[in-house]
């Protein structure tokens, strides 16, 4: 099943892609160009998923009323 996360990202005056995904903003990455900063990015949310480091944070949605 494919699963889609949305990120965020930015280009750098030095050619540099940074970003980060929505779900993770604490947890930046960067790439060389787009595509690269999007692997990098998948391998975070690899990490991230195995559920066994630490204090990462994370945002989620609540329905309030």
């Amino acid at each position: 099943m494919d699963m889609k996360m949305k990120f965020t990202y930015w280009q750098e005056t030095d050619g540099k892609y940074l970003g980060y995904l929505n779900d993770y903003p604490d947890h930046w990455s960067q790439g060389d160009n787009l595509d690269d900063l999007k692997e990098h990015l998948k391998d975070l949310h690899q990490e991230f998923s195995k559920g066994d480091i630490p204090g990462i944070k994370k945002v989620e949605e609540i329905e309030v009323g």
